[in-house]
């Protein structure tokens, strides 16, 4: 890490920060560690509410050490986070930029996922903005980083839920279809059903599951003593969790078949330890990227060390399943 004297040698003098799309656990912290970072670089840091429609509407505030102190373990974002249509306009991103200029800012940091940094992106080739990103989403489908913000702490969340849904599906004999966050990624449902044992899991990424869910149907529930938990990803393209179990249950009325959605439990709640070092050590990366003349990147992990990677990569390019975990989850099935 730079030290602050070193930092200094920017011409930057005022940045501005928010969170934008869905919330994702660890946001905090990566305010908290972009605040205090650039404070330590003597910049001001301005603070905009409700993402992209807090800047169109100058929803600005100034922050300081304090107001970032003992933000560090909370959930959801203290700068709120919305999604603004106003902003996909030409009208809307000019009406943004007479904000930043109105209010001096030189540079942005935006934590968010993929639609956040494609809104960086557009304005950025519009207007002289400088924009650096921290990938902050519980989907973990960014390309160019191994770790999105809030990815383990949503993980340990289905965790730990699943876990007790096993138990009164163990107690009733039942299958259960459960149902977690990840409309156009499977990372979550992929990792989940592997720390849960789930006999099946459905993601968008891959369609051979389907037969997976045959054969268990088939083959694996061999009695009424049995229990069995498929998680799907709401994005799989069979269908959502009641879709499919409602076939299930139209093709195999002997099962009893029950549906969970966990839906935004997953997105709430203390960040885990992982979730707060990481988003520190973003939020970090991302002053001394801006520092160092840095702009429209997005501050990455890979193999556990910084990266950065060009906006313009990171949404273009499509973060691939890992194909050896989906074999894992086979073989344990067997």
């Amino acid at each position: 890490m730079k030290t602050a004297e070193k930092m200094n040698r920017s011409a930057l003098s005022r940045i501005a920060l928010f969170t934008s799309g869905g919330d994702a656990p660890g946001m905090n912290a990566a305010i908290r560690a972009v605040t205090r970072a650039a404070i330590a670089a003597n910049l001001e840091v301005i603070g905009i509410r409700r993402g992209y429609q807090g800047m169109i509407e100058g929803d600005f505030l100034p922050l300081y050490a304090s107001d970032v102190s003992g933000i560090i373990h909370l959930g959801g974002t203290m700068l709120r986070t919305a999604r603004s249509n106003a902003f996909r306009t030409p009208e809307g991103r000019s009406r943004a930029y007479e904000q930043l200029k109105n209010a001096a800012i030189d540079a942005v940091v935006v934590i968010g996922g993929d639609g956040s940094f494609r809104g960086a992106q557009e304005m950025s080739q519009e207007y002289p903005v400088s924009f650096v990103g921290i990938p902050a989403t519980i989907d973990n489908d960014m390309y160019g980083t191994d770790y999105t913000i809030g990815f383990e702490t949503a993980l340990n969340t289905v965790v730990e839920a699943v876990d007790k849904i096993r138990d009164t599906a163990r107690s009733h004999g039942r299958i259960f279809f459960v149902e977690v966050m990840g409309r156009e990624a499977g990372q979550l449902a992929l990792h989940s059903g592997i720390a849960c044992g789930a006999e099946v899991i459905l993601i968008p990424e891959s369609s051979a599951e389907g037969g997976e869910l045959h054969n268990f149907l088939k083959h694996g529930y061999k009695n009424k003593e049995s229990s069995g938990i498929v998680i799907v990803a709401e994005g799989d393209e069979t269908g959502g969790a009641m879709k499919i179990a409602e076939r299930v249950r139209r093709d195999h009325p002997e099962l009893e078949v029950r549906v969970s959605i966990l839906g935004h439990i997953q997105r709430g709640g203390n960040p885990t330890a992982d979730d707060r070092i990481n988003a520190t050590r973003m939020g970090v990366a991302a002053i001394e990227a801006l520092l160092a003349g840095e702009k429209n990147i997005m501050i990455g992990l890979a193999r556990d060390k910084i990266v950065q990677v060009p906006f313009k990569t990171a949404v273009k390019l499509c973060h691939r399943i890992d194909e050896q975990l989906l074999d894992i989850q086979r073989l344990m099935n067997i």
